[in-house]
């Protein structure tokens, strides 16, 4: 008896021995996701990342938080999700500053764009209008040119920062019109707006989303858009290529993870994006304001962010831009 109570209890002390097996994980996603947005609010990244957030929370069944980091270019909110961890909760929607142009314009932006991020998908493009304040001594971008051109250095134009589609837009625009302005960076798309209106500079680039009610209101006024052709929305502003040949800039919006999240998890999330960009309300609310949505994949959103590092590196390269 003595020999089986004995056996029992080490049967039982072995037992208690042998590690637990690991539960089951949870599945994708069982807490609140964040999507960073590397610039402040009011600007169509947050316009694009707050309607997004809202629709896949619907998707996921998950609250989707958006938080705004705004700083040196969008590097600051960059950076902080190339260093969270990769676990799909926290996500950068950006537009094409910090994944394609800024580690060709700062010498340490604190992350590498192709190395640090995982794609999940490339979620808008929209086109950037070229707008001045209503009481600016020209009407029209040949007006624009003219004034420029009669005087060198005098006007001002605002961006959403330094290394920005707004900023290189127009230092595009200076190269290809052979104008000088003077450059104004702003923390956003915001700030600038409210100087443009309240005179402080004369023009500036922006997205449509953020531009066109505001000309619709008559608090700016629209001289072009940097299309290659003019917009079906916006058919009576012609596109700067009829004044400036082969003129084309586009701003874009894409979503990513940091470098080593599950490809499951990569996967999970780019299904939900998708679903909501092929949402036909959604997709009536942003081409009312010329957003073009698009959802690919993963694969394909590498693939247009290397093409876009080259493309910006050529402009800057041919501006001789360089920051930090």
């Amino acid at each position: 008896m003595k020999k089986q109570i004995f056996q029992a209890f080490a049967f039982a002390a072995a037992l208690l021995a042998i590690p637990a097996a690991p539960s089951q994980a949870a599945a994708y996603p069982s807490e609140p996701i964040s999507i960073v947005v590397p610039f402040p609010p009011g600007g169509t990244t947050d316009l694009v990342a707050r309607v997004l957030a809202e629709k896949l929370a619907l998707q996921l069944k998950q609250s989707v938080i958006v938080k705004n980091r705004q700083g040196a270019g969008g590097n600051i909110g960059a950076a902080e999700v190339a260093r969270a961890k990769p676990d799909g909760y926290t996500l950068l929607l950006s537009s094409a500053g910090p994944l394609s142009i800024n580690q060709q314009l700062y010498a340490n932006p604190g992350y590498d764009p192709i190395k640090d991020f995982a794609p999940v998908s490339l979620v808008a493009s929209v086109p950037i209008m070229l707008v001045s304040n209503p009481k600016a001594p020209f009407t029209t971008l040949a007006g624009l040119i003219a004034y420029a051109k009669a005087h060198p250095g005098q006007l001002s134009y605002g961006s959403q920062g330094s290394g920005t589609t707004s900023h290189l837009t127009m230092e595009l625009l200076k190269l290809d019109a052979g104008i000088d302005l003077q450059h104004i960076p702003y923390r956003g798309s915001a700030p600038a707006a409210a100087d443009l209106i309240g005179g402080q500079i004369q023009v500036m680039f922006d997205n449509s989303p953020t531009t066109l009610p505001q000309v619709k209101a008559g608090t700016m006024r629209a001289l072009g858009v940097a299309s290659s052709h003019r917009i079906p929305e916006m058919k009576n502003i012609p596109a700067i290529a009829e004044i400036v040949p082969g003129f084309e800039s586009e701003a874009w919006f894409g979503l990513v993870a940091p470098a080593g999240t599950p490809a499951q998890t990569v996967d999970t999330l780019n299904a939900a994006v998708r679903r909501v960009l092929a949402d036909p309300a959604v997709i009536s609310r942003f081409r009312a304001v010329g957003v073009n949505l698009v959802g690919d994949s993963p694969s394909e959103f590498r693939r247009f962010i290397q093409a876009e590092v080259g493309k910006w590196g050529k402009i800057i390269k041919a501006t001789g831009l360089k920051l930090g």
